[in-house]
């Protein structure tokens, strides 16, 4: 995949990183959205360990049974739970002194507090949330596209009846965290059926905006 060069000068990408520091960005969107693409572009552009997806954590964290019987019986909020899941690994050696560039970690309404608390406990606070909105029709081009290409391997979960329920869930699970965000001034919004390069200044822009505030 070639890199995209972006148009800011380097003084304002400077500018943008002073800011960042050993903070974090949060990347949401419904599947096929860029999230992949467009993390990995601003993971080069700040240096970042990788792209942490929020499966990528729960894949390497351990939630005992007990903790699942609390949380199952009301007693947990998924905001405490999410925070003893994630706060330890992004307290991971690899990640200090580093800016971190997050897929999608938070997706549940609730989960956002937890998120809020274990980036800023491990030293990346919270700096910025991207919402790559893409409606369906665009969506379902860039699926048949895959699809035709076979570039994202065999993915049972985008397989057409999956996509739909994931779908859902974005619009029923995720779409008020990120108006929680939203709330909190921390969201950036960009319409991702456009160009890549212009999304990405888009981006870069819009961070500059924070950045400069």
């Amino acid at each position: 995949m070639c890199q995209m060069t972006p148009l800011l000068s380097e003084k304002q990408l400077d500018i943008i990183r002073s800011w960042l520091g050993t903070g974090s960005i949060n990347i949401f969107g419904l599947p096929f959205a860029g999230k992949d693409t467009h993390g990995n572009e601003l993971v080069s552009i700040f240096n970042a360990p990788a792209l942490i997806g929020g499966g990528d954590i729960m894949r390497n964290s351990t939630i005992s049974a007990e903790a699942k019987r609390i949380i199952d019986a009301g007693g947990l909020s998924p905001s405490d739970e999410y925070m003893r899941t994630v706060t330890p690994y992004l307290q991971s050696e690899a990640f200090a002194g580093k800016p971190l560039i997050l897929s999608s970690v938070g997706r549940w309404i609730g989960e956002e507090q937890g998120v809020l608390k274990a980036t800023e406990a491990s030293g990346h606070p919270t700096r910025a949330v991207i919402y790559l909105n893409i409606d369906e029709a665009t969506l379902f081009k860039r699926w048949e596209v895959s699809q035709t290409l076979g570039d994202r391997g065999d993915r049972a979960d985008d397989a057409e009846h999956a996509l739909r329920t994931r779908i859902n869930e974005f619009n029923e699970k995720t779409l008020p965290v990120i108006e929680v965000y939203r709330s909190m001034d921390l969201l950036i919004e960009v319409n991702s059926d456009a160009d890549r390069q212009e999304i990405l200044e888009t981006i870069l822009s819009r961070l500059l905006q924070l950045a400069t505030v």
